[in-house]
């Protein structure tokens, strides 16, 4: 099973990549879609993080206001670094079970979205490592449009991750997304075909065919043992 990592900064176009591995039939966690599961009213992650950050973060219906929790943990290092200590546990037992769950589809290839791949140090587990980068320019112009942010809270934010220029310096393959979709396209084109060439070896071992494929070799050779004796 090749384990795919796929990150990039905030506003970097990672989704819509995300989104292309999906529609080319390629499984994705999305780490993003698992954090909001952590966060729904009643949950562990939702009373440990209310507990932390107050009722006030919270709506009339009981969920959290999440860019209200954006706002504060965007503008102080300590509280950011407290929610993600908070979550971590939850996100990272939610990615291993939806790893799992694909595992026992039989998936080959799985590609794991997670926007902090190297500050939760998860890089490890994943080979190759994909990186979509933007300027830093180009990042805070899409943000702003996107999400209507000032330029200063556009920068908070983009401050706030670790530099794209860094994450592109420890990838394997980099998207260059400061183009237009049609520049992207033929650079995820080149990229399925890279991650969809055929298992290594090892990675065989890791596939759910790989460890049937044990199994039976064990059986056998056990069996060839029985009869001998």
């Amino acid at each position: 099973m090749r384990l795919v990592g796929l990150t990039g900064g905030i506003a970097s176009g990672k989704s819509t990549v995300s989104n292309l591995f999906k529609a080319s039939g390629i499984p994705v966690v999305d780490a993003d879609v698992i954090a909001r599961n952590v966060l729904k009213k009643g949950s562990g992650g939702w009373k440990r993080v209310v507990a932390a950050f107050g009722e006030e973060i919270l709506l009339p219906s009981r969920e959290v206001d999440r860019p209200k929790l954006g706002q504060m943990v965007f503008s102080s290092d300590s509280k950011r670094q407290l929610l993600n200590k908070l979550m971590a546990p939850y996100i990272s037992s939610g990615i291993f079970w939806e790893i799992l769950k694909q595992w026992v589809k039989g998936a080959k290839v799985i590609v794991v979205d997670i926007p902090l791949l190297f500050e939760a140090k998860m890089d490890k587990w994943t080979k190759p490592i994909l990186v979509v980068w933007v300027s830093q320019e180009t990042q805070l112009n899409r943000l702003m449009e996107r999400d209507g942010l000032s330029e200063d809270d556009a920068r908070n934010r983009v401050m706030a991750q670790m530099c794209v220029d860094l994450k592109r310096s420890k990838a394997d393959i980099v998207i260059d997304n400061n183009g237009g979709l049609d520049q992207l396209h033929q650079q995820f084109d080149k990229v399925l075909s890279e991650i969809t060439r055929p298992l290594t070896w090892t990675e065989f071992w890791r596939s759910r065919q790989g460890a049937f494929s044990a199994i039976g070799l064990v059986m056998s050779g056990l069996f060839v043992c029985k009869q001998l004796n």
